[in-house]
């Protein structure tokens, strides 16, 4: 039995000699800590990722809660070397660095590995006790006959021979009972955390300044100085990360802000981005956004993977017109809700919008004849961290050079209005008729179908309008915009009716909000009345599309003897194209008048010419737009 025991001490002392040497070769081993997540099934699904690309993918939990996602081991010369070339290289995110390895606790990644490099600690459902004691039994050694004495064989002359199995019965060495794990290194004293503190560098100093800013905890400026902003910004973000409100961190806190700042940073791809083309520096999304094509005067990053996230770059020649006349287009697009802060000052505008399905902020700024600014758009999933991508973008967007976008590159936009937005998504209205100014302060007649179920109406897609009065009996809505307007041209209405056979134009937005500009169309009176002999009507030889309704009839002297009414079946039957319906220039003024309106009657004799007939008729008539 004596014999047994001591083949037994020899084992364990073998045992603790291999635990020493493994612990002491994980003092010479390093690692470059390339991220860090919150959650074990996060970390593990970029571990996973990042095994794609490189073979020496280590994870390892922290003492901070959080898990590290690291290359190596390597020896520290060569962890330096290859946090160099890779940062270089753009292959591991630019706020990489030397872990320190004393804050590994448990691997957990590759899945079987034993031990971190630092003291073991459990994770949450994971069996540790393997890696207690990694395979260090000596190797079966052959007992001696028993015949020889005790004294034959010293302890210190055993041969390094593995002992048979059977030498061991099962009682022989006890089980081995679950790790008792290290209790957690207590929190360090307020003296403590202020010595820890004044051995910041200044750099270190405002990385946390940053973190906390990105945190939102702090808004001064980043300059490392740690007055009472900086304290009282530490103390809100130990109130909620659950600690105490010291207003000095703990190395460990410190870790912690710093490890979920950098987290994030990984997450998002933030870097600086320098397009030369467009002369603009700005810091980016990356991992959200990619690059997709130049359409002058916009640079467009399109979403990567599903991201629901979009960068636009702006970058023109221009003046205040410009600028004002490019806060107003933007407005049209899909990805600027109408709902959200704007403000167009002289030389720079922003417009935050936001909807059910979209969110977006933009900027841009005139300088030197320059126009620069970006449009950052994102659908609810990303509502929580984008407004700190709105700051970084912000903060950091700067025009370089003396350059815009070339509009010759990629593909330019030459026509005004909803052309200018090639390639980008713009809205359009529920529904888009013609309508005419009847006074001086740009009251508006058109047909009631333009302004039914409209939670908005616009003329000429800018100034908005109420309804101030509708009979959707005879077809007829009168708007008022929201601001006195001053039209170039009014309405004059007729007096006496037309003959059959006399000439008549329409003056309307025949193709909607597709053409920025009204057209004429040309035909004659076939009868003072409908179909059917409704003398409120007057049936025309005129070739109309839905876009005009609601616009002026016009006779060759430029007064109105009507407005054009939606076109219609009638009974079933499909009408000739050129057979159009207008509500009787006679019986619109009465209407007018006796709802408080003062149609002006019609002064001119005689014919116009074709060109100031025409000048005069589209003056008058305004594009009126209604909106869901």
């Amino acid at each position: 039995m004596r014999r047994a025991g001591v083949w037994v001490c020899v084992a364990v002392a073998v045992m603790i000699g291999a635990v020493v040497s493994v612990q002491s070769a994980s003092a010479q081993e390093a690692y470059v800590q390339i991220e860090a997540q919150p959650s074990l099934r996060a970390a593990e699904e970029r571990v996973r990722a990042y095994s794609g690309v490189f073979p020496d993918v280590a994870g390892f939990a922290m003492d901070t809660g959080w898990y590290a996602i690291a290359l190596g081991p390597f020896s520290p010369e060569e962890a330096e070397r290859r946090l160099q070339v890779l940062r270089g290289e753009r292959m591991i995110p630019a706020d990489s660095y030397l872990a320190d390895t004393s804050r590994f606790r448990q691997q957990f990644w590759p899945v079987g590995a034993m031990v971190a490099p630092g003291v073991p600690d459990a994770l949450p459902g994971r069996d540790i006790t393997q890696s207690v004691m990694p395979e260090v039994i000596a190797p079966p050694v052959v007992l001696p006959d028993t015949t020889v004495p005790e004294t034959a064989l010293p302890e210190t002359a055993l041969p390094e021979t593995a002992l048979p199995e059977t030498a061991f019965p099962e009682t022989a060495l006890p089980e081995v009972a679950e790790p008792v794990l290290p209790e957690p290194e207590p929190e360090e004293t307020l003296q403590q955390a202020r010595a820890g503190e004044a051995a910041l560098n200044a750099e270190e100093r405002r990385l946390l300044q940053t973190a906390l800013q990105w945190e939102g905890f702090y808004t001064a400026a980043i300059d490392g100085a740690f007055g009472p902003g900086t304290r009282a910004s530490m103390s809100a973000w130990q109130a909620a990360a659950g600690h105490d409100e010291t207003g000095v961190l703990t190395t460990r806190q410190r870790a912690e802000l710093l490890d979920g700042y950098r987290a994030d940073l990984a997450a998002l791809g933030l870097e600086a981005v320098t397009d030369a083309e467009a002369g603009i520096e700005v810091t980016m999304p990356t991992a959200l956004v990619e690059f997709s094509r130049y359409e002058p005067p916009f640079v467009q990053y399109t979403e990567k993977a599903g991201s629901g996230v979009q960068v636009i770059l702006i970058s023109q020649q221009g003046d205040a017109s410009t600028l004002a006349g490019l806060y107003d287009l933007l407005q049209t697009l899909e990805a600027i809700p109408l709902e959200g802060e704007r403000s167009l000052g002289r030389a720079s505008f922003t417009i935050e919008g936001t909807s059910a399905s979209v969110q977006s902020y933009t900027q841009a700024e005139l300088r030197g004849g320059l126009i620069k600014g970006f449009i950052l758009t994102w659908t609810p999933q990303n509502a929580e961290r984008m407004p700190r991508v709105v700051e970084a973008m912000k903060t950091s967007f700067r025009g370089i050079g003396d350059r815009a976008l070339d509009a010759s590159l990629g593909v330019p936009s030459t026509e005004s209005g909803a052309a200018l937005m090639a390639g980008l998504e713009v809205r359009r209205p529920m529904l888009a008729r013609s309508g005419f100014y009847i006074d001086a302060g740009g009251t508006v007649v058109t047909t009631a179908e333009a302004v039914q179920g409209c939670s908005k109406i616009t003329l000429d897609g800018g100034p908005e309008a109420t309804v101030a009065f509708m009979d959707a009996a005879m077809g007829v809505a009168v708007l008022r915009p929201a601001q006195r307007l001053a039209p170039p041209a009014t309405a004059e209405f007729r007096s006496a009716p037309l003959r059959a056979g006399s000439e008549v134009a329409v003056a309307g937005f025949a193709y909607a909000d597709v053409l920025q500009a009204p057209v004429m169309t040309f035909g004659s009176l076939a009868e003072a009345q409908g179909l059917n002999g409704e003398p409120d009507l007057a049936r025309l030889a005129l070739a109309a599309l839905p876009g005009d309704a609601g616009g002026p009839v016009v006779d060759a002297s430029g007064a109105v003897t009507g407005m054009l009414l939606p076109r219609a079946q009638t009974d079933g039957r499909v009408l000739p194209a050129d057979v159009s319906f207008a509500l009787n220039g006679g019986v619109l003024a009465t209407l007018l008048a006796e709802n408080g309106f003062t149609p002006a009657p019609s002064t001119g004799s005689g014919a116009m010419a074709a060109e100031d007939l025409t000048d005069h008729s589209l003056k008058m008539t305004v594009l009126v737009s209604c909106w869901e």
